[in-house]
């Protein structure tokens, strides 16, 4: 259990300071230039790339949720226990916030930093949306994305998916979602990607970090209700004399 928490701390930990170093690069330091479409393209491939590194090197330890939306998912579907889910979401919040604190002393090492103007690569809605959506829009659209993004996580990591292809599957998912959703939101999907930004930033980030939270484990729990209505379980074969059951901890 402790290796599980470990990696789950680890790998969330390192999709924060790299994926959210790449946006606060593209679009606070401007690194981009001119062009909105090439730091959406850039911030979404990053996330997606180091996703699906961190699933092939994590995934054979805890299944590298990484992400708390995701154990929601696999918990409702029955994959991993209660007690193990709560202790993956917490490991997962702490990763997210170390791994904001390093981003940030990376970051104010150098003397064009300002966490004011330069921000951490935070999400929002209203004047914090580059569409300026409204809190309505923005809890829908991370409902959606992120229900889309554990429904292809739950679906490549069930038993009669293809195991080797798994990662693929998960960083294109998590790529895609990042292409729609960074104009609109900035793109959460992750409740602990965006929490341990928001507290270093602080102020609206910090004030609407509660829909970034609420929302992407609104639609982990939609997508595990969509995976057992479309990927039913086979009937529990009634276990040998003394035989013990052995809990589902992948995905």
């Amino acid at each position: 259990m402790i290796r599980k928490l470990a990696a789950e701390l680890l790998g969330t930990g390192l999709l924060v300071y790299f994926a959210v170093g790449v946006a606060t690069l593209s679009f606070g330091f401007g690194t981009a230039g001119s062009s909105f479409a090439a730091g959406v393209v850039a911030t979404a491939l990053a996330f997606g790339l180091v996703l699906l590194a961190l699933a092939y090197v994590l995934g054979p330890i805890s299944g590298c949720h990484v992400n708390p939306a995701v154990t929601i998912g696999a918990w409702l579907s029955g994959r991993i226990p209660t007690i193990e889910a709560l202790g993956y979401w917490a490991a997962q919040f702490v990763g997210g916030i170390l791994g904001a604190l390093l981003l940030w002393g990376t970051f104010n090492c150098s003397p064009l930093y300002s966490t004011s103007k330069t921000g951490l690569g935070t999400d929002g809605w209203g004047a914090a949306s580059h569409i300026h959506i409204n809190a309505g829009g923005a809890f829908l659209t991370e409902v959606m994305l992120t229900a889309l993004f554990v429904f292809a996580v739950l679906g490549a990591t069930s038993k009669t998916a293809n195991a080797t292809i798994a990662g693929i599957i998960i960083g294109l998912s998590l790529t895609i979602v990042h292409l729609i959703g960074i104009p609109i939101t900035g793109t959460s999907v992750n409740p602990a990607r965006s929490l341990g930004p928001a507290l270093i930033v602080g102020g609206t980030a910090l004030s609407q970090v509660w829909l970034f939270i609420l929302a992407p484990l609104v639609g982990g729990a939609l997508a595990a209700g969509l995976h057992r209505v479309l990927y039913p379980e086979p009937p529990i074969e009634p276990l040998a004399s003394g035989e013990l059951p052995v809990a589902e901890t992948r995905g």
